[in-house]
């Protein structure tokens, strides 16, 4: 690399900087290379765009052996990022996880690996979000993270709407490499198991790495986590969001709304209702098992010519888990009078009540991703081409036997009628009985991606005897997805679980066009447009233009100005009736029969355009712009900014359940608001389940600052010292109006403070991450409609976790690695919660339960 170009490398955070007015003047000798946010190859790393990149060093001193906790504690990580973490029966996307990129969510962050696309998850997660699952890519194969804070549909096309995580995998490796690792969390069952092969051969006709990954947790069950383990957090402070189909439950008695008799008096509520505690019954973190391996391949065909050869494959198993199955009035049970334990001795009707005697729902889940590129590239005079065709396919299964709490309802009703099964005063049913009430199902996702794409890259033109440099390029991708559930849940015989059916298909194709204007010798131009056509909904056009200005030899500054758009995913348009459970008031009911007062469990019910016979989803549209400065009077010293805007609009969501409701639930006869009968002397009855769709009806802005900082240290005999920061500040987050900033989920602050020491043979490493506060509770009196901003809620407080990591070079070969990950054991913030998805004391997406993390690592190269 010319020596004017330089790469601080700082402990957890690398950020690459050009600095020097001459950047333009280029040394033929000096390899040219892509780096993420621009097709054409550069001389310097650094371009127009903001990039945090995160190197293999990094990676490593951090110690997380999971892809999704490591990116988590970027700053630039927010709202929207989900993980294996809680995964229950509440999610749609077991075994999964994304990373969301400023807080708009995953299906805005576009995740690429090699600078190419990958093939999404088969199951989308809160049914619509479609994502690349994470889990897919082992730890041991990142060469480095690049984080693209920037839009960059213009480069890249749909998703790239907050920016892009570019996984960047290890080649160009010579020799063998051991790892193996084992840890475990302090006071809990839970531990890691971790192993990997790393072997790379290097030659003049070309290139070979085999990498294979193993991975391996215990389940932390929400028994092991105390006051974070209950749905009740009334001691604590916050709601009681145990669930109203409880053990026992409620009955209607000559249609009146009649509680069982042996329900405690600490779960009867003044409704009539017996509640349920089913936190206990979740999996913090679920068991999982990961085993993958990688393969590159590159061979010289010619001095101007190669062929090169991705292969990956991955297999992951995992489980999720939920209390027993939920059966409400939609199940349409019924108890004879006949029945041996009826205390009424006359025909009624089951209310909800819930099958303990059956034991806790669980899947399992096995998910199984391959993908295979294979290309040519080469050179033309001054000209760098490639041509590549690439195939994807991700399959997940989930599967649950009757040993694991899946409940038919015609099975029940059968058993019920034959006086075998007493659903009455919590009684815990026979095993033979239970036997004949299960049954096996599977749910079954696939999904599928072709992709072509062929790009030139070289030197254009000349522009006042400057080299114009310019890429273009056109790809073409066909994808289709398919979720399908049980045959059993389609015929509505199992409760109690987020059922999703999606179908979809596209093809799209796309031309770009790339160029880099040095208009002097320290002001660079970057100018680019990309049209995207798809099958579905026709054409989008998407421009950007950048520019880098060396003002000095340690001062630049630059800025980028773009539009872009998201696709409707295919889960979105394919969307069948798929429903989910959220807790809330029915306050129509309430004042008008006094029943069913409080907050409790209902369901709602939406689907895609396809399915609803809506108008058609178009693609959501954003406009973003950054401008930045970077001040680096040394190779041991940089700071710089970057202010940033991001507008989203026609984001597509499902329509306010609050403003459904107001319009709707107060009408006996809706047909959106559908409600059972109303019982005598009542105007109306049970809500049964709200009908939503999806639609272009969202719009957000949000605007911020990024601080980033690095210093070395170098001190002769006592090692070298190096510091890092990188800060984030929300200045704006705007969502259908209303302001997010500093509310739930929304903090303003977020930091991460690295420090590195090493010395001879020794290393250690010091990072701090910090979370800023919010406010609690966005649905003060959990009445469907957001009302943060009419009223002021608590204030969840600020968390910095502390992580240290030491590591010795035993030989020349052998190295040996001792950390700990929240070496204070800090827990949780506590929060009310949102009556969704954080129903536990604390925010499920944005703090980890998780306690100290004790672990080691054995290193052996050869």
């Amino acid at each position: 690399m010319n020596k004017k170009h330089f790469s601080l490398s700082f402990c957890a955070l690398g950020v690459a900087l050009s600095l020097t007015p001459q950047a333009y003047a280029v040394d033929e000798n000096v390899e040219r290379i892509e780096v993420t946010g621009s097709r054409i190859k550069r001389t310097d790393i650094a371009g127009p765009s903001p990039v945090q990149s995160i190197n293999k060093d990094d990676i490593a001193n951090f110690g997380f052996d999971n892809l999704q906790q490591l990116l988590e504690r970027m700053p630039a990580v927010g709202a929207g990022t989900f993980s294996t973490r809680g995964n229950s029966q509440d999610s749609t996307a077991n075994g999964g996880a994304a990373v969301s990129l400023r807080g708009l969510g995953a299906d805005a962050t576009l995740v690429l690996i090699n600078g190419r696309r990958v093939s999404i998850s088969a199951f989308a997660e809160d049914a619509t979000n479609s994502f690349v699952d994470i889990n897919s890519i082992p730890v041991s194969a990142i060469e480095r993270v690049d984080i693209l804070k920037d839009g960059a549909s213009a480069i890249y096309g749909s998703d790239a709407v907050a920016g892009v995580v570019n996984i960047i995998l290890k080649k160009d490796i010579d020799g063998l490499q051991v790892n193996l690792g084992y840890g475990e969390e302090n006071g809990t069952d839970y531990n890691e198991e971790t192993a990997s092969i790393v072997w790379g051969n290097t030659s003049d006709k070309g290139n070979a790495s085999i990498i294979l990954d193993y991975f391996k947790n215990d389940a932390l069950t929400a028994d092991q986590l105390g006051r974070f383990g209950t749905a009740n957090q009334t001691p604590y402070g916050g709601e009681d969001f145990r669930s109203s189909r409880g053990f026992p439950g409620y009955f209607y008695v000559n249609d009146v709304k009649t509680i069982d008799p042996n329900c405690p008096a600490d779960s009867a509520t003044s409704s009539g209702s017996c509640l349920f505690d089913y936190g206990p019954y979740n999996l913090s973190i679920p068991a999982s098992e990961r085993i993958g391996a990688i393969g590159q391949f590159e061979y010289h065909l010619s001095e101007d010519l190669t062929a090169f050869l991705e292969v990956a494959v991955q297999h992951n198993t995992s489980e999720a888990g939920g209390a027993a199955t939920p059966l409400d009035e939609k199940a349409g049970l019924t108890v004879p009078g006949t029945h041996p334990n009826n205390p009424w001795a006359q025909d009624i009707k089951i209310g909800r009540f819930r099958t303990v005697d059956a034991g806790p729902r669980r899947w399992d889940i096995e998910s199984d991703s391959l993908r295979a590129v294979l290309g040519l590239r080469g050179h033309i005079n001054e000209w760098e081409w490639e041509v590549s065709a690439q195939k994807g396919r991700s399959k997940s299964v989930q599967t649950g036997d009757q040993t694991q709490g899946w409940i038919r309802v015609d099975y029940l009703q059968r058993e019920i009628d034959a006086g075998r099964y007493n659903p009455f005063g919590g009684t815990i049913n026979p095993q033979e009985v239970i036997n004949d009430i299960t049954t096996n199902l599977t749910r079954l996702g696939k999904s599928n991606l072709t992709s072509y794409d062929a790009h030139i890259t070289g030197s254009a033109f000349e522009f006042a005897g400057r080299e114009v440099m310019m890429a273009a390029g056109a790809e073409y991708r066909k994808e289709d997805v398919s979720d399908i559930p049980d045959i059993q849940f389609q015929k509505g015989l199992i409760f109690g679980t987020e059922a999703v059916m999606a179908v979809g298909g596209r093809s799209q194709y796309a031309g770009y066009l790339e160029f880099s204007v040095p208009l002097t010798d320290t002001f660079e131009l970057q100018l680019a447009g990309r049209y995207d056509h798809y099958s579905d909904f026709g054409s989008t056009t998407n421009p950007k233009i950048a520019f880098k200005w060396g003002i000095s030899d340690d001062l630049s500054a630059r800025g980028s100005w773009s539009t872009g758009f998201r696709a409707p995913s295919l889960a979105q348009v394919g969307l069948g009736p798929s429903e989910k459970s959220i807790f809330f008031e029915d306050t129509y009911r309430c004042s008008a029969d006094n029943a069913d007062c409080g907050v409790l469990d209902y369901n709602v019910l939406f689907a895609g355009s396809d399915y609803s016979g809506g108008e058609p989803l178009k693609p959501e549209e954003s406009e973003t712009w950054n401008v930045g400065m970077i001040w680096a009077p040394s190779q041991q010293f940089d700071i710089g900014f970057d202010i940033w805007s991001i507008t989203q609009d026609g984001k597509i969501d499902a329509e306010s359940l609050g403003d459904i409701y107001q319009a709707n639930c107060n009408d006996q006869n809706s047909q959106t608001c559908v409600r059972l009968q109303p019982l005598a002397g009542q105007r109306l009855g049970t809500l049964d389940v709200i009908h939503t769709s999806l639609k272009n009806l969202s719009s957000q802005e949000v605007q911020g600052l990024d601080i980033s900082t690095h210093y070395g240290l170098e001190m002769d005999n006592y090692g070298d010292l190096k510091f890092g920061l990188e800060w984030n500040y929300m200045h704006n987050f705007e969502k259908d109006g209303l302001d997010y900033t500093g509310e739930y989920r929304y903090p303003q602050y977020r930091w991460l403070a690295t420090s590195n020491w090493s010395m001879d043979r020794f290393t250690a490493n010091l990072n701090l991450s910090y979370i800023g506060e919010f406010e609690d509770t966005p649905d003060i009196n959990f009445d469907g409609s957001l009302d943060f901003e009419q009223n002021q809620s608590r204030i969840v407080k600020s968390q910095i976790l502390v992580d240290v990591q030491g590591s010795y070079m035993l030989t020349d070969s052998l190295k040996w690695t001792v950390g700990i990950n929240n070496l204070l054991d800090e827990t949780p913030p506590f929060a009310i919660g949102d009556a969704d998805s954080d129903l536990y004391g604390y925010v499920l997406a944005t703090h980890n339960p998780r306690g100290r993390y004790i672990y080691t690592k054995l290193s052996f190269q050869f």
